[in-house]
């Protein structure tokens, strides 16, 4: 009896083995087609890769970097859900503030006074009795029960940042605790503009997009203390500072008075990079209001981009981000007549950190296509009008990755056509530098293993593009293409 089970079950597991075959079989099939028709000729960085790469991006240029009180619980559910990934482990509980009925004994709720809001920011929030003496990088909060430690920049992922942002340390009130020698009837606002600032990406994704999100619900009624001050830095984006404060902004580190607020927030919300999710912010803003304070705070009267352009000609523009060291374009020129001849009228503009702001800002406006290698220059983007194209020419090494986190996501919440032009080997100056069978050739995805640092100096430190006519003029097409009629 038994031998007859047995040979009736044998067939059934031949017959299983062949399936499990033919779905391996498949599978192998399947990662062969992907690899040989994927638009990426390199592999994607595996998960625990791509993380470490997200965490260490920093964008490099040319040169070195020298709410109303009752909107209140609803603004913190916002902000707090949700969002940014896993936070980070911390080695101590958060100071909280007793509430009067806590104290008291009738079971009050205990408010946690900083939280991380996602893994790059943390926020510290409390009201009453608050002094913030400034040269001693010291905040006295009245009702917390311990002290905490923070630092107001929205990079909390990043080490090397961060050990340039100056921490600020929250103590509970005391009968030591210094006076008040300036008394404040608005809300304070701490943020640091250390770190990567100076440099334009990392102006706008660690600072300004976070500071608008956690502020503009105060519509103007809040007071800005700036720790790592830089007189430059500030007046290059005052006028967009004026559209959420009324007042003068304090440079905290070296201020000697002890201010005295009934609220403070210590550190913007991060919810992604170049951008806002409507779903978690305060008022549901997203990053076209966003565009919208800075076409108000610099005068930009453009709001759409079309195929008949912004000028008297009845041609579209294309503005052309040029760069003087790394990444450079080497015939720029040859571009330019290129672009004339598809139907473009053609400006080159090279940003560094001594650019007006508002004058670059109007070129940019004026602009109904912009093109740009990798690189924070593109950050520029916006200021381009609705339905513009902004077109990345990214380098050639594998950084599809690091082209899509940094500038092709942002671009559609901006309401900017996307496009890419993948750099070939024979457009790269790479192919100068290295033999044929080297491994930054041949094995970008080995150099990315190797690091950031690695990645960096392989393929944006020492590439330059010499772009292909006929592609180049292809692409441009269709970019015109894409543009709304005029």
């Amino acid at each position: 009896m038994k031998q007859s089970m047995r040979s009736r079950q044998e067939p059934r597991r031949v017959s299983n083995g062949v399936i499990i075959a033919a779905m391996l079989l498949s599978l192998c099939v399947l990662s062969i087609v992907k690899a040989r028709y994927c638009s990426t000729p390199f592999v994607k960085p595996d998960d625990q890769l791509q993380e470490q790469m997200n965490s260490s991006i920093r964008m490099e240029t040319d040169e070195p970097a020298t709410m109303a009180a009752g909107e209140q619980e609803e603004d913190e559910e916002e902000e707090g859900s949700g969002g940014g990934g896993a936070e980070p482990e911390v080695s101590a509980t958060p100071a909280v503030v007793v509430t009067a009925a806590a104290a008291g004994g009738g079971g009050g709720k205990r408010k946690p006074t900083c939280r991380m809001t996602s893994k790059r920011s943390e926020r510290c929030e409390a009201r009453g009795d608050i002094r913030v003496e400034g040269n001693a990088s010291t905040i006295y909060i009245g009702g917390i029960d311990k002290e905490w430690k923070t630092k107001p920049y929205a990079r909390y992922h990043d080490p090397v940042a961060m050990a340039v942002v100056r921490e600020f340390t929250l103590k509970p009130v005391t009968e030591s605790s210094p006076a008040c020698t300036r008394n404040h009837s608005v809300p304070a606002f701490v943020f640091s503009n250390g770190g990567f600032s100076g440099n334009l990406y990392h102006d706008y994704t660690d600072v300004l997009v976070p500071l608008f999100l956690s502020t503009h619900q105060f519509k103007g009624q809040v007071q800005f203390l700036l720790s790592g001050l830089k007189p430059w830095w500030v007046n290059k984006f005052n006028l967009f500072f004026r559209q959420l404060t009324k007042y003068d902004i304090l440079d905290i580190d070296n201020d000697k008075d002890v201010h005295c607020f009934p609220r403070i927030v210590v550190g913007a919300t991060f919810h992604k990079d170049m951008g806002v999710d409507p779903k978690r912010s305060p008022g549901h803003v997203s990053v076209v209001d966003f565009k919208r304070a800075l076409r108000r705070a610099f005068g930009l009267e453009r709001v759409a981009a079309s195929r008949g352009g912004a000028t008297v000609k009845g041609k579209p523009r294309l503005l052309i981000i040029s760069r003087k060291n790394s990444r450079r374009f080497l015939n720029e020129r040859e571009m330019a007549q290129a672009a004339a001849a598809v139907g473009f009228e053609v400006r080159i503009a090279e940003p560094d950190q001594h650019t007006d702001m508002s004058t670059f800002a109007q070129l940019v406006n004026s602009a109904d296509v912009m093109i740009g290698v990798h690189g924070a220059g593109l950050t520029n983007m916006v200021f381009l009008p609705r339905g513009a194209v902004l077109i990345q020419v990214v380098p050639f090494g594998g950084l599809e990755w690091l082209t899509t986190v940094t500038f092709k996501n942002p671009a559609k919440d901006m309401e900017v056509t996307y496009m890419d032009y993948n750099v070939q080997l024979e457009e790269s100056s790479l192919i100068d530098q290295y033999p044929r069978n080297h491994q930054v050739l041949t094995d970008p995805y080995a150099v990315h293993k190797q690091g950031w640092d690695a990645l960096k100096t392989a393929y944006l430190d020492k590439q330059n593009i010499k772009m292909d006519m006929d592609r180049f003029k292809k692409t441009l097409q269709e970019a015109l293409d894409k543009l709304p009629p005029a």
